[in-house]
């Protein structure tokens, strides 16, 4: 059922649909714009079906990165030192509770977390005011959000307002539709993904370089193979414990394996493999081609990006297909439910499970592709930073700036910045888009940040690798990437990790004193997919564009 395969079954895709011009938003419909027929039942014109489609989309994609972020500050609400979760960055948790307003002094780091996570889950539902990670950004920039009308307020309240004024008989105005649409978006990422992001780093430890390999070929012949997919570090973190135990590696040698080999797919596989060095199976499109190897004991999934037909492809192999999580319940699975109180027996016996499915792979069915890359990843703010102040002369400049990066830019050894992002998209050759937009900008000295899909189409092809990835730069960026050791692409972690972006975007205005949109900075996502990046593409273009243009893009 490979995608690529199936969408070239798929004869004829609805030209109404891929126009955005199919309003299904109430009973009377369908109604398709057409030259003939300009308007629909109500009267709704093409550019009020689009706007409320867009729309829709953007909250689809907040609610998605969001609800990630919620789960997550349930999770920092759980912590407690003789418990399955705990604080790995008490530093950085001190920092956010005192940007927060949260008392510190004389408190348990665990009274200050429960507390954080208390404020965090305000911003879904709090009567009043607007994001708490606005003021991170230029002063300029926020000046214009406030012109516009667009700073988010509650998170489920933009999402709220988005299905309001979409349905039927509301919002008929394109101007707007987009403002609706920019200003859920923010929310996004704002709010939503800046939660997700920072309480992932407190939970489970800052992302910092580390070594490790990319492609199918990092399964292991003679190990059991457990592949994480989708999207929730919680899960994926215990999962990563759990295969450590003592009893499960002996019961795997029992079983007649050499070993457990525990490998991610998709923006699990960004979260494990930036913090442990886990290696990347691959990205969204390869989740079936996984299973065919026939080597894959299971394939762990949670949240988001998950195929359904994972459950038939896994029913032609030993593999077990194992759904944890309520929200994606996929007939044909077998649910293991994952519950934060209970993780780690949880995750030990969903790898137990994996494990004992050893004895049943069918050798004559394995074919484990022999090609995989080396990538140097984990690329967060603090690391970026690290990076950089290996060539600041602390005799004479501060450190722990972005003035070196500055400086790059100002002298022209790098002409810009780009974050490449996104999903793989079977509409096209799987991953070409983004390898042939990023080698072309590399080699215009133009440095790539990247996250999700788009950062594992890297790893894959080379770009993540120190030494192979210079040689495809050109002569600037190549001798940056020299002195500050790093690679012309640079992982900064999973999709709802597009908040580091905007870290990094605003720390640069905030240092020149310039707004976002006058430094040579933008992002792109050429194998878009889902509804998440249609939201986070459309909170980039309110720091991409000036006042006027802000809401073009959308």
């Amino acid at each position: 059922h490979a995608p690529g395969r199936h969408g070239r079954g798929i004869k004829a895709q609805c030209g109404f649909g891929l126009q955005g011009v199919c309003c299904r938003n109430c009973a009377t419909g369908p109604c398709r714009i057409s030259a003939k027929t300009p308007r629909g039942l109500c009267g709704a014109d093409e550019h009020t079906i689009v706007g409320r489609n867009f729309a829709r989309m953007c909250a689809g994609g907040t609610a998605a990165h969001s609800d990630h972020a919620r789960d997550i500050a349930h999770t920092m609400a759980l912590t407690s030192r003789d418990g399955n979760y705990k604080i790995r960055e008490e530093e950085k948790l001190i920092g956010l509770a005192n940007e927060w307003g949260v008392e510190t002094e004389n408190r348990d780091i665990y009274d200050i977390a429960h507390e954080v996570a208390n404020v965090a889950l305000m911003e879904f539902g709090k009567p009043f005011g607007v994001s708490i990670f606005l003021k991170n950004a230029p002063e300029k920039r926020q000046e214009i959000w406030r012109d516009l009308g667009i700073e988010p307020r509650a998170i489920d309240r933009e999402i709220a307002t988005v299905m309001h004024s979409t349905h039927v008989g509301c919002a008929a105005d394109i101007d707007s539709l987009i403002n609706l649409s920019l200003r859920t978006s923010m929310a996004d990422g704002w709010q939503g993904s800046m939660i997700g992001t920072r309480f992932s780093d407190i939970l489970f430890g800052t992302p910092m370089p580390v070594e490790t390999e990319a492609n199918l070929g990092v399964l292991e012949e003679n190990q059991v193979n457990i592949i994480l997919h989708g999207h929730e570090p919680s899960l994926s973190e215990m999962i990563v414990l759990a295969s450590q135990d003592s009893q499960l590696l002996a019961l795997a040698k029992e079983m007649g394996a050499e070993g457990i080999n525990v490998s991610g797919m998709c923006c699990t596989g960004n979260e494990v493999t930036m913090r442990h060095g886990i290696k990347v199976a691959g990205d969204f499109h390869q989740q079936e081609l996984a299973v065919i190897t026939g080597a894959v004991e299971a394939m762990i999934v949670d949240v988001q990006c998950i195929f359904p037909a994972l459950a038939r492809v896994a029913d032609c192999y030993h593999t077990k297909f194992i759904t944890t999580s309520q929200k994606a319940k996929i007939t044909g699975s077998t649910f293991m439910e994952f519950k934060e109180e209970n993780a780690y027996e949880d995750a030990l016996k969903i790898v137990k499970e994996a494990v004992l499915n050893y004895k049943n792979r069918n050798r004559a069915n394995v074919l484990i592709p022999d090609f995989k890359s080396k990538a140097t990843v984990g690329y967060s703010v603090d690391a970026i930073i690290n990076q950089l102040d290996k060539v600041v002369n602390s005799q004479i400049d501060e450190t722990g700036t972005v003035k070196p990066l500055v400086d790059c830019l100002k002298s022209g050894a790098i002409r810009g910045i780009v974050g490449v992002v996104g999903c793989s998209n079977a509409r096209v050759p799987s991953n070409n888009s983004h390898i042939t937009v990023m080698k072309e900008l590399i080699k215009n000295d133009i440095l790539v940040v990247s996250t999700g899909c788009a950062a594992q189409a890297a790893a894959k092809n080379g770009l993540m690798d120190k030494e192979e990835g210079k040689k495809m730069a050109g002569k600037g960026l190549a001798t940056v990437c020299k002195l500050v050791d790093i690679p012309p692409v640079l992982h900064m972690g999973s999709c709802v990790d597009c908040s580091r972006i905007l870290d990094v975007a605003s720390a640069l205005a905030n240092y020149t004193g310039l707004d976002i949109c006058d430094l040579p900075i933008a992002g792109s996502a050429p194998e878009w997919m889902s509804e998440k990046i249609t939201s986070a593409a459309a909170c980039r273009s309110t720091i991409w564009e000036s006042s006027q243009r802000v809401g073009c893009i959308a």
